[in-house]
C-alpha cells in the first residue's frame, strides 16, 4: 500500500457511473416489478452501498476508509439501467474506488437478479465522473467523453 501518513486529512468525494444494457422482456419485468427474485433496483442500491463500505476487502491494495456518505441511484432507460454512486469521506486518500466498486457491484446485482429473464445483459461504461479533494485537486470528466459514453450505451 502507498504510505499516506504524511498527507493531510481532507474532505474527499467521488461520483461514478455505469450502465447495464437489458433486453426488452427483462426490462419490462423490472419496470413492472415482476422479477421473480424481487426488485433488482432496490437490491442493487443496497448491494452498491455495502460494496463501497467493503472496498478495501475487495481490492487488495486499497486503503480502508471511514466513509461519511454513500448513495447509489438507479435510473431506468429505454435499453437498460443507469447506475450512479456517490461517496464521501474525511481522510488522507480518495474515495474513487469506493464509488466505482458501488457501481460495479450494483450492476452485477441487477444482472444476478434478472439473469433468468435475460442472460445477454451487458455491463458497460463504468467510469469516474468526478472527484474532489486531495493534493492533486479536483477531477471532472470532460462532458464530450460523457456524451460519447452515453451514445455508445444507447446503441
Amino acid at each position: 500500500m502507498v504510505d499516506v501518513s504524511r498527507k493531510p486529512v481532507t474532505k474527499r468525494t467521488a461520483r461514478a457511473r455505469g450502465f447495464i444494457r437489458i433486453g426488452g422482456a427483462a426490462l419490462s419485468a423490472i419496470r413492472r416489478r415482476a422479477v421473480p427474485k424481487g426488485d433488482p433496483l432496490e437490491i442493487a442500491r443496497i448491494a452498491g452501498i455495502a460494496a463501497a463500505k467493503r472496498t478495501s476487502e475487495l481490492i487488495p491494495l486499497c486503503h480502508p476508509l471511514p466513509l461519511t456518505h454513500v448513495d447509489v441511484t438507479t435510473r431506468l432507460r429505454h435499453n437498460g439501467v443507469e447506475i450512479e454512486a456517490r461517496a464521501a469521506t474525511n481522510a488522507q486518500t480518495g474515495v474513487e474506488m469506493e464509488a466505482l466498486a458501488a457501481v460495479t457491484v450494483a450492476a452485477l446485482t441487477v444482472y444476478d437478479m434478472a439473469k433468468a429473464l435475460d442472460r445477454g445483459m451487458e455491463i458497460t461504461g463504468i467510469y469516474l465522473v468526478e472527484k474532489t479533494g486531495g493534493q492533486r485537486g479536483d477531477y471532472h470528466r470532460r462532458r464530450d467523453a460523457t456524451r460519447e459514453a452515453s451514445r455508445r450505451r444507447a446503441r
